[in-house]
C-alpha cells in the first residue's frame, strides 16, 4: 500500500514538473518589471536604483 502511495506521489510530481516548464500566466508581466540593465525588480515607475531610466538610457 505504501508503495502505491509513493509511486502515485512521484507520478504526480513528475507531471507537475513537466507542466511547470510551460509558460506561467503573467510571466511576461514579471519580466517587464525588471530593470534591463541590472535585472533587479523595479517597484513603481521611477528609475531603478542602479540609475537606469529605461530605453532612453541612464547613468553608466
Amino acid at each position: 500500500m505504501i508503495y502505491k502511495i509513493v509511486l502515485l506521489f512521484l507520478a504526480v510530481m513528475a507531471v507537475l514538473a513537466m507542466l511547470g516548464k510551460y509558460r506561467f500566466p503573467g510571466q511576461g508581466k514579471l519580466e517587464s518589471a525588471r530593470c534591463p540593465k541590472c535585472r533587479r525588480f523595479r517597484i513603481g515607475k521611477g528609475p531603478c536604483s542602479c540609475g537606469h531610466i529605461g530605453k532612453r538610457g541612464g547613468k553608466s
